[in-house]
């Protein structure tokens, strides 16, 4: 009896010695990333949040000024507004061509019987060519004077455009050089092909259903979850677009955004004045601006989604 009385309780004993260890090795592995997300995300993000209220030059200690970056951005600041509609127009027509771009090599790989790795690969390479190595890649490829594209143009007797150095051209040559390095939404888009079921197609070439009906009846409603991610990401990817035009910008009109502002897309602007004009305060201020438009939008897809993505799990 003295015996099983005194059992009992070293079983709880031994069950919250057991659960204490366990959470210590919890705390230990989850620990890194902890400290590594207060340190070089929270942190940052909030002493930004607090160098948005200030006047800081990145020299002299922050000053604070409240809502007067704020105010002057929305009511004093014309590169405010014309970034916006630059990296505006340059989201409405890159995201697009972007993902039918993306969605074509993906059909044409999924359905190649032949070299698959070989052209998988040679159309995801783009994706992994230093940025600013593309960009100067593409001031010769877009060169007015001896470019192979106004060569081609030449050829069938086309006067072609001066691109990044016409204000009417510039910012549609970024947005044809964006779409050159598609090859991560192909791949999203092929793993999303390959996840369908065969027996899908083969059920309805029985009925009848031609290749049209079956791409847009099977293909397109099957893949609206990929094409979802692929949407969300391009969206929050346009909107942050700097390095190619930053590099063109520059080099070909010699001013940052140009030629008069048409690449001036919203993170040159950030930039000008965050290390140009040395106004951090306001540059930040810029910055969560931003974040509030992406964060808008994203929000806005998500609760849309439900009308048009397809969820097999959710069918069930």
């Amino acid at each position: 009896m003295v015996t099983a009385a005194t059992a009992a309780p070293e079983r709880p004993r031994r069950r919250s010695r057991r659960a204490r260890r366990e959470a210590l090795i919890f705390y230990l592995c989850v620990a890194p990333w902890v400290i590594g997300f207060v340190a070089f995300t929270l942190g940052p993000m909030v002493a930004s949040l607090y160098l948005s209220f200030t006047r800081w030059d990145m020299l002299s200690a922050p000053e604070w000024v409240g809502l007067r970056n704020y105010i002057k951005i929305f009511t004093d600041d014309p590169n405010f507004y014309q970034s916006l509609k630059v990296t505006t127009i340059f989201t409405l027509f890159s995201i697009p061509l972007r993902m039918i771009t993306a969605l074509f090599l993906a059909i044409l790989l999924n359905e190649a019987t032949w070299g698959v790795d070989f052209f998988r690969t040679v159309f995801y390479l783009p994706a992994v060519v230093a940025s600013v190595a593309a960009a100067v890649l593409w001031t010769w490829i877009l060169n007015p004077r001896f470019g192979p594209v106004n060569g081609a143009l030449g050829l069938l007797g086309i006067q072609g455009p001066r691109w990044f150095s016409d204000p009417n051209y510039a910012l549609w040559g970024l947005i044809i050089m964006s779409v050159w390095n598609v090859g991560g939404e192909m791949l999203i888009f092929l793993a999303g092909l390959k996840g369908i079921p065969r027996s899908l197609y083969e059920a309805a070439e029985i009925d009848g259903a031609g290749r049209l009906a079956r791409f847009f009846r099977i293909t397109l409603p099957m893949l609206s979850a990929t094409t979802f991610f692929n949407f969300v990401m391009s969206v929050i990817g346009a909107f942050q677009s700097f390095d190619a035009a930053f590099v063109i910008s520059t080099a070909r009109a010699g001013t940052l955004g140009g030629p008069a502002k048409s690449t001036l897309l919203y993170m040159l602007n950030v930039y000008n004045e965050a290390f140009n004009i040395a106004n951090m305060g306001y540059a930040t201020a810029l910055a969560w601006i931003l974040f509030a438009i992406i964060f808008v939008l994203t929000l806005a897809i998500v609760r849309s989604s439900s009308l048009w993505v397809y969820y097999e799990s959710e069918r069930r």
